[in-house]
């Protein structure tokens, strides 16, 4: 019995103590964060899955068939196969299928599915509990999460001290922001906001922290009131001195454990939580304490993916020295990578080493995807010592990365070629269809209330004229010196089908542009550059139009260009974005490697 096999067994034990049908497992922590604390990696412990986004259905008796299934998006239909045990756990795709659809086919009848309230939201208990109703069954709160039961060496949450983000890197002081915020529950008439998402957290107060690894937050909870105070429940060890004299008398600190407590003293009152970014736990805490809740969006989430000058400044300079980085590296590899000796483990921490030698890295925005040849066609790859290849002579190399700087964060894809040889006409035809996708996204000139799925088909045309297609939105927003996915802001394809969003896209936010295509078991290509929307001036116009920035500044492989299939608004876009890289890169760069630059970004 291997390692991963013995936890299922162990847990399907502790399941069957508690009387309890079956269990689900996302990953996830008390925040909904898209990337948690080593203590909440609950689901990688139980399955040996990496990714980012999953979650796994067990069923307490193991001679059901299946007994347990693993739920994935399109991101990584490769991945799970690789990382998860297929005898152990069945594989699922969403949003073809739902975990509410799965267990109402699958749980035996009369099922009580156990679900830890601080996990999920309440929406999804809705939908489960809805689902398995149909068969006599119901889902049911534990006390205790059972893998913490029998995870012996679990890590402890991060002790790490909460760190003051100084004005003038936010652009606003918190005051302000929760000023803001105050005026916002006084129009609605409500008491309070319940503030749950530790990006929000770190906004609104203008705080930061090193808790959870690529997201610079701090783990806590706030509670804003209508007076424009809040109270702060954070662990008394990551409290310092320069933490409270920043946040003033009108920032009550509590422990974090009397959180329950801060909101069972809500009662009578009227308190807006998120239902998209609180857990269940919140909701059914404050109703059973008496306080009536108000289902609002967050109300830091518009305010803070508009960035104001002062940040759109900061993600210009931040994106100047990782241009710089990423130029360097890019540069070294075009030296080494046909040499035959660079794997993709060595490239990613070269990589990360050029970032930390031109600028005030404080960390990765995300786990580098460093993918040579088949791996690429892994979208979320992450290299291990199992899986890692050497960048083979005359193959294609994605590589998306980020980093985490005080004033702004990154994330740039990149596939190039490895050479000595010329690319197969095929590699060229493909990189070419998702270059000029990219291109027509960073043209588009659209009008103000236009959502980003409006726009998804422009980086997907030149792929469906050739029946391709990418399983992944096209873009996703950014935070600054924040989360490397922000929403509410996205590029996809439609609400239901690639987590899209009617946002409509407005001055101030910062989105990727990221289409790509992938051959599984031969190669990945991706090219992905960070814009920022802004107003455009248009004679005539009837209305307000915006088009894009482009942020990102790191030269495109030429040798994958195929420019027959090249339009002359295509080599103009190419020439003035590469003589904009060369502009503000060049200077940063000196000796082969500013001469490999001006190779790279001469005209078309």
């Amino acid at each position: 019995m291997n390692t991963h096999e013995a936890r299922l067994d162990a847990l399907r034990k502790e399941l069957k103590s508690r009387g309890l049908d079956g269990f689900v497992i996302p990953i996830s922590d008390e925040h909904m964060s898209e990337y948690v604390g080593a203590y909440a990696q609950r689901l990688a412990w139980l399955t040996g899955f990496g990714g980012s986004a999953g979650t796994a259905v067990v069923l307490t008796d193991p001679s059901l068939e299946p007994a347990a299934a693993m739920f994935v998006d399109g991101r990584y239909t490769l991945q799970v196969r690789d990382q998860v045990d297929g005898r152990l756990y069945a594989y699922e795709s969403v949003p073809q299928t739902s975990i509410a659809k799965w267990l109402e086919t699958h749980a035996p009848h009369g099922a009580n599915i156990g679900y830890d309230a601080w996990l999920h939201g309440q929406r999804w208990v809705d939908a489960v509990d809805k689902a398995l109703a149909a068969k006599g069954g119901k889902v049911t709160p534990v006390e205790t999460n059972p893998i913490d039961s029998i995870w012996e060496d679990q890590p402890a949450p991060s002790p790490a001290p909460a760190l003051v983000h100084p004005d003038a890197f936010t652009g606003q002081a918190s005051e302000a922001k929760r000023g803001a915020v105050s005026e916002w529950l006084g129009e609605r008439h409500i008491d309070a906001a319940v503030i749950t998402a530790l990006d929000s957290i770190a906004w609104l107060l203008n705080i930061r922290g090193t808790d959870v690894e690529r997201t610079p937050v701090a783990l806590s909870y706030v509670i804003a009131h209508a007076d424009g105070t809040a109270d702060l429940f954070i662990a008394e060890e990551k409290v310092t001195p320069e933490l409270r004299q920043h946040l003033g008398n009108a920032v009550r600190i509590r422990p974090r454990d009397r959180f329950v407590a801060g909101l069972e003293s809500l009662s009578g009152k009227r308190v807006a939580v998120d239902p998209e970014r609180a857990v269940s736990a919140i909701f059914e805490t404050l109703r059973l304490g008496g306080a009536e809740v108000v289902e609002e969006r967050d109300p830091t989430v518009l305010p803070k993916a508009i960035k104001n000058p002062v940040e759109q400044q900061g993600h210009r300079d931040a994106q100047a020295r990782d241009g710089a980085a990423v130029s360097q590296f890019l540069h070294w590899l075009s030296l080494e990578a046909p040499k035959g000796t660079v794997s993709e483990m060595t490239a990613a921490d070269r990589l990360q080493a050029f970032r930390q030698s031109c600028g005030d890295l404080r960390d990765l925005s995300f786990d580098t995807i460093s993918g040579a040849g088949p791996n690429g066609a892994v979208v979320h790859y992450r290299v291990s010592e199992e899986t890692n290849r050497t960048l083979e002579p005359n193959s294609v190399y994605l590589v998306d990365s980020g980093g985490q700087y005080p004033d702004g964060t990154t994330d740039i894809t990149r596939t190039v070629w490895v050479g000595p040889g010329e690319p197969p006409a095929e590699v060229k035809d493909r990189f070419t269809r998702v270059l000029k996708g990219h291109i027509a996204l960073a043209r588009a000139v659209f009008p103000q209330g236009t959502a980003g799925s409006q726009l998804d088909v422009l980086a997907r045309q030149f792929l469906w004229t050739a029946g391709l297609d990418y399983a992944h939105g096209t873009g996703h927003g950014v935070g600054s010196f924040l989360s490397v996915h922000e929403g509410p802001q996205r590029i996809a394809k439609s609400a239901g089908g690639q987590g899209g969003t009617d946002q409509s896209l407005m001055p101030g936010m910062i989105i990727s542009n990221e289409p790509g295509y992938y051959k599984t078991g031969e190669y990945g290509i991706r090219i992905e550059n960070l814009v920022l929307v802004e107003p455009r001036a248009i004679d005539g116009a009837e209305g307000q139009f915006y088009g894009f920035e482009t942020l990102t500044l790191v030269p495109i492989e030429r040798r994958l260009v195929d420019r027959a299939l090249f339009t002359r608004d295509d080599v103009a876009w190419w020439n003035a974005y590469h003589a904009r890289v060369l502009e503000v890169v060049g200077p940063q760069l000196e000796g082969s490697a500013k001469a490999w630059l001006e190779e790279q970004c001469a005209p078309l």
